[in-house]
C-alpha cells in the first residue's frame, strides 16, 4: 500500500522489527471475548457485557502475568527472545503502542520529567522531545487530542518504554483511549475501534519520519551512550559488585545468566572473596566488574536510590535484582581480578549435582538448595515418608562429621513404601536436580538430635488449593500459579471462590488466599474453612488477603496504629491533592528484615536479615506471643525506593509473618507477596516453608484469641 508513496521512502533507508504483541495470550482472550459479543447494532453502553471482560481480564499473558513488565526480570521465554533480538539489532528507537481508559485522548513521550531514571542520560529525553514534535504534527492533521509531558514515566527500566533508555535507544510509549470492543460511548464522544488504530497508526508514520530527519542525531547519541560508559566507569567509586551464596550455587547461577541476557559480563573470583565479612569460595561468587558498556544498565540494577525529586511513580520505585534473588552482595572501591566468565562457570553449574553414595540407614537433603521444594515434593510423589529437622545436628556422611541447620530433610530406608534399591535411585535422580543428597549410616549423631527424634518430625503430604476469581489479584494469583508450575513443578488448584461449594477440603493441607478479598463467597463457605482450619489445615494470606483472614476470624494479626496525633491538616493548594495523595502511596520499595533462623517459616536461610518487596501501606504490630513472628522490618528497613517519612515510621519494626493457631490448624500471615514478578527468588523460600512446614509449627508458640 505504501509503494509510491512518502511511506516508501521512509522505508527504503530504515529497518522496523515489529513486536504485534507483549500478551499474546491475552489478546487471544480479549478478541475471543468482544467478538463473541458483537452486535450488529451496538448499544455502545459501557454497562454492555461486551464491555466487561470477566476476571482475569485480557491484559495478562499466561500465568496472568504482564510481560510489559519483564523486559529486565526475564522471568518468561518471550521476554528473553525479545531481549535477544533487541541487542542483536541494538535498535535507535523503540516505540512501546498501548491502551489507557476510554474516557482519554491519546499520550506519546516524553513523560513527567522529573520521574525519569537518574542513569538516563538527559540527551535521551531531549531526542524524545524532538521526535515528539513529528507525531504532534502528524496528529494535529487529523485534528486529533493529545497530550505530553503530563503523566507516565521513564524510572522503572523493566517496561518497553525505558529498557532501551538505559541501551542507548530512545524508548517512546504511545497510550490510546481504548474502546474495549467495537463501538463505545465516552466523554468524547462515540470511540470506534477503528478510531483507536487511527493514533497508532500516524504516530507509527510519524517516528518513521523523525528517524528519517534525525538519522544522525540518533546514531551520534548511540555511539557516545557507549563510548561514556567507560569514562562515567572510571569515575564512579563503585568498581564492581560481589555477590555469594554458599549453599545455594544454583540461584546465583540463575542471576548470572540474566545479567549475561542483558550483555552483562560476569566472571568468578579468582581466589574467593570477602563479602559483608563472610568469605566465599570461587564456586560459590561471582564478579560483575562496572567497567563495561553496559554500565548504566548494570549501575540500573545494582540501584539502591531512597531519596527522589518526586515522590509519584507510574510503577515500582525499585527492584534491586541483587536484593531479589536473596543474595550476599557488596559494592566494591577497587577492582577484583576475575576468573572465568560465567557462561563457562562448570564449578558451579555442577556442584549441586554431586554423586549421591549408596547408604544402608537413610539420606539427609540439604534444604538450603534452591530446589529443595520441587525435590521435597518429587519424594511425596512417590509417597516415602520425609522427616524434617527442627534443630541443627552433626552426622557421618561418607567417612567424615558433616554439619546440618535445621530445616534438612530426612528419609529413611525402613517401613518405606519403595525398596532400598528403588530410593537410592531415586535420591540419586533427585540429586540432578540441583540438590544435595547424603549418605547416613546411622541414626545416631555425634551431636544434636537424633534422626528419630521428635524434633524430627514428619512432613505432611502436601496439596495446595488457591483461591482466584473476582475480588483476587489476578497478577498475584498467576505468580503463584507460575511459582508452583516451574520452579515447585507441583500441581496447584485454581478455584473461583464462587464455585467453592462443590470443593472437598478434606483432600487439601494448603489453602492459599493470594492479595485480594474473595467476592463471591458465602458465610457458609467461609465456616466451612474455619473448621477445616481448626482440624488441622494451614491456611496463608498475602498482602490484602491477610485483612480477609482477620475479618473471617482466621487471623489474629492486628493492624499497627498510626502514631501521629490526630490533628486537623493545614490548608493544601487543590492542585496538589493527587501529589499528596500519591505520596502516601508504597508503590514498591525494598525493607530489610530480621529473620528467625530458628523457625520453621526460616528454614534454609543462611543470613539473618532479608530484603523484601513490599507494596501497600497496611502494617501489622508485634503480636503477644514472642515467637509468632518470625519475620519483622528491621528498625531502619528503607534499602531502595521510596516511602513517606510516616509509613517509614510505621512499617520500622512491623511484623512482616505473623503465624496464629485456630483449632489444630495454623493461619499465616505474609504483609508482602513473596513471589512479586517471579523473580523476586529470596523470599519464594518462605512461602515454600510456608506451604511444607506450616504444620510443624507448635500452636503454643502462635498468636491465638484471647479465649484460648
Amino acid at each position: 500500500a505504501a509503494q509510491g508513496t512518502e511511506i516508501d521512502k521512509l522505508l527504503s533507508d530504515q529497518i522496523i522489527l515489529l513486536d504485534p504483541c507483549f500478551n499474546p495470550d491475552g489478546l487471544h482472550r480479549f478478541s475471543t471475548w468482544v467478538n463473541m459479543h458483537k452486535s450488529k447494532f451496538p448499544s455502545g453502553d459501557a454497562s454492555d457485557r461486551e464491555f466487561n471482560e470477566p476476571w482475569p481480564r485480557g491484559r495478562t499473558n499466561h500465568y496472568w502475568f504482564d510481560l510489559n513488565r519483564d523486559w529486565l526480570l526475564l522471568v518468561h521465554p518471550e521476554s528473553r527472545g525479545r531481549i535477544a533480538m533487541f541487542h542483536d539489532w541494538k535498535p535507535n528507537i523503540l516505540t512501546d503502542h498501548h491502551e489507557m481508559g476510554s474516557n482519554s485522548t491519546f499520550f506519546f513521550q516524553p513523560g513527567i520529567a522529573t520521574r525519569t531514571n537518574p542513569m538516563t542520560p538527559p540527551e535521551n529525553q531531549t531526542l524524545t522531545a524532538e521526535i515528539g514534535k513529528f507525531h504532534a504534527a502528524e496528529l494535529d492533521k487529523i485534528g486529533s487530542q493529545y497530550y505530553s509531558q503530563e503523566s507516565f514515566d521513564d524510572f522503572y527500566y523493566g517496561k518497553g518504554s525505558t529498557y532501551p533508555d538505559a541501551n542507548g535507544c530512545i524508548g517512546i510509549l504511545f497510550e490510546q483511549a481504548s474502546s474495549r470492543g467495537h463501538h463505545r460511548i465516552t466523554k468524547n464522544g462515540v470511540l470506534t475501534f477503528a478510531f483507536t488504530i487511527r493514533n497508532q497508526l500516524k504516530t507509527s508514520i510519524s517516528t518513521l519520519k523523525a528517524g528519517h530527519n534525525l538519522r544522525t542525531e540518533l546514531l551520534d547519541f548511540q555511539q557516545r551512550f557507549y563510548k561514556e560508559a567507560k569514562s562515567l566507569a572510571s569515575q564512579d567509586g563503585q568498581k564492581a559488585f560481589a555477590l555469594g551464596s554458599k549453599n545455594d550455587k544454583e540461584k546465583l547461577l540463575k542471576f548470572a545468566k540474566v545479567l549475561s541476557q542483558h550483555q552483562i559480563e560476569v566472571r568468578t573470583p579468582n581466589d574467593g572473596i570477602r563479602i559483608n565479612g563472610n568469605q566465599y569460595n570461587e564456586d560459590q561468587a561471582i564478579i560483575v566488574s562496572t567497567d563495561q558498556d553496559q554500565y548504566r544498565l548494570i549501575k540500573g540494577i545494582f540501584e539502591t536510590q531512597t531519596s527522589f525529586t518526586d515522590s509519584l511513580f507510574y510503577d515500582v520505585s525499585a527492584w534491586n535484582l541483587a536484593m531479589a534473588y536473596g543474595l550476599d552482595y557488596q559494592a566494591l572501591n577497587s577492582k577484583v581480578a576475575g576468573g572465568t566468565t560465567v557462561l563457562n562457570m562448570d564449578k558451579v553449574s555442577e556442584s549441586n549435582n554431586r554423586t549421591v553414595p549408596k547408604s544402608d540407614y537413610g539420606y539427609l537433603i540439604d534444604w538450603r538448595n534452591y530446589a529443595g521444594p520441587k525435590v521435597l515434593h518429587q519424594i511425596q510423589k512417590n509417597d516415602l515418608r520425609v522427616r524434617v529437622a527442627t534443630e541443627g545436628f552433626t552426622a557421618q556422611t561418607e567417612g567424615i562429621t558433616k554439619e546440618f541447620p535445621a530445616g534438612t530433610l530426612f528419609v529413611a530406608l525402613q517401613n518405606q513404601s519403595k525398596s532400598e534399591p528403588a530410593i537410592f535411585d531415586l535420591m540419586t535422580e533427585l540429586s540432578m536436580k540441583g540438590v544435595d543428597i547424603y549418605d547416613v549410616d546411622s541414626g545416631l549423631t555425634p551431636n544434636g538430635i537424633d534422626l528419630g527424634s521428635n524434633n524430627f518430625p514428619v512432613v505432611s503430604k502436601t496439596k495446595v488449593l488457591m483461591l482466584v476469581g473476582n475480588g483476587i489479584s489476578g497478577y498475584d494469583a498467576g505468580e503463584l500459579w507460575h511459582l508452583f508450575d516451574t520452579k515447585f513443578e507441583m500441581p496447584i488448584t485454581k478455584v473461583e471462590s464462587g464455585n467453592f461449594s462443590g470443593v472437598k477440603l478434606e483432600d487439601y493441607s494448603v489453602i492459599i488466599i493470594p492479595d485480594g478479598s474473595p467476592s463471591r463467597m458465602s458465610g457458609t463457605q467461609i465456616e466451612r474453612i474455619k473448621k477445616w482450619v481448626k482440624s488441622g489445615g494451614t491456611i496463608i494470606g498475602l498482602q490484602r488477603g491477610v485483612s480477609w483472614l482477620v475479618s473471617n476470624d482466621l487471623s489474629y494479626a492486628k493492624i499497627k496504629s498510626s502514631d501521629t496525633n490526630d490533628k486537623r491538616e493545614k490548608i493544601r493548594p487543590y492542585q496538589k491533592s493527587r501529589a499528596d495523595q500519591g505520596a502516601r502511596v508504597i508503590g514498591g520499595a525494598i525493607f530489610n528484615n530480621d529473620l528467625d533462623l530458628t523457625h520453621p517459616i526460616c528454614f534454609g536461610y543462611e543470613l539473618e536479615e532479608l530484603p523484601v518487596f513490599h507494596q501497600g501501606t497496611k502494617f501489622y504490630q508485634a503480636p503477644q506471643s514472642p515467637y509468632a513472628a518470625p519475620v519483622r522490618y528491621s528498625s531502619n528497613p528503607l534499602l531502595a525506593g521510596y516511602i513517606s517519612k510516616d509509613n517509614l515510621n510505621q512499617i520500622s519494626n512491623s511484623s512482616a509473618v505473623i503465624c496464629s493457631s485456630i483449632g489444630r490448624g495454623k493461619s499465616l500471615a505474609f504483609s508482602f507477596n513473596p513471589v512479586f514478578r517471579g523473580y523476586w527468588r529470596g523470599t519464594e523460600r518462605m512461602l515454600a516453608n510456608a506451604i511444607f512446614f506450616g504444620s510443624i509449627i507448635r500452636g503454643n508458640t502462635c498468636e491465638s484469641s484471647d479465649e484460648e
